[in-house]
């Protein structure tokens, strides 16, 4: 009988394809925030991300492309202010801490 087994590359893969098929609504709230700081009021910031979120989570888009062609967006953050937003290191770059914490060290 064999063992189901999945290599590392595949694990990875795994994982892209999930966060993909978010199309990059896990960057809502960094781009939330950087709205806000814009001097965005944090209500407006909101009906403008969520109006996006909400359309690519209905399939009408990827989440930064549409955001990158909302007038009402770029006004405050310019596409390239929007796009590093999207960086998924961000939301990893504590995971070695995390993992050592928890796990100890190998």
């Amino acid at each position: 009988m064999a063992i189901a087994s999945t290599s590392e590359d595949d694990g990875h893969r795994l994982e892209q394809d999930a966060l993909d098929r978010l199309g990059g609504l896990i960057h809502s709230q960094r781009v939330l925030i950087a709205l806000a700081q814009k001097g965005i009021a944090r209500e407006d910031a909101y009906r403008l991300v969520q109006r996006n979120a909400m359309a690519a989570w209905r399939g009408k888009g990827e989440f930064l492309a549409l955001l990158k062609a909302d007038a009402d967006v770029v006004k405050a953050l310019p596409a390239a202010e929007i796009e590093p937003l999207f960086d998924l290191a961000y939301h990893l770059k504590h995971v070695d801490t995390i993992f050592a914490r928890v796990f100890g060290r190998a």
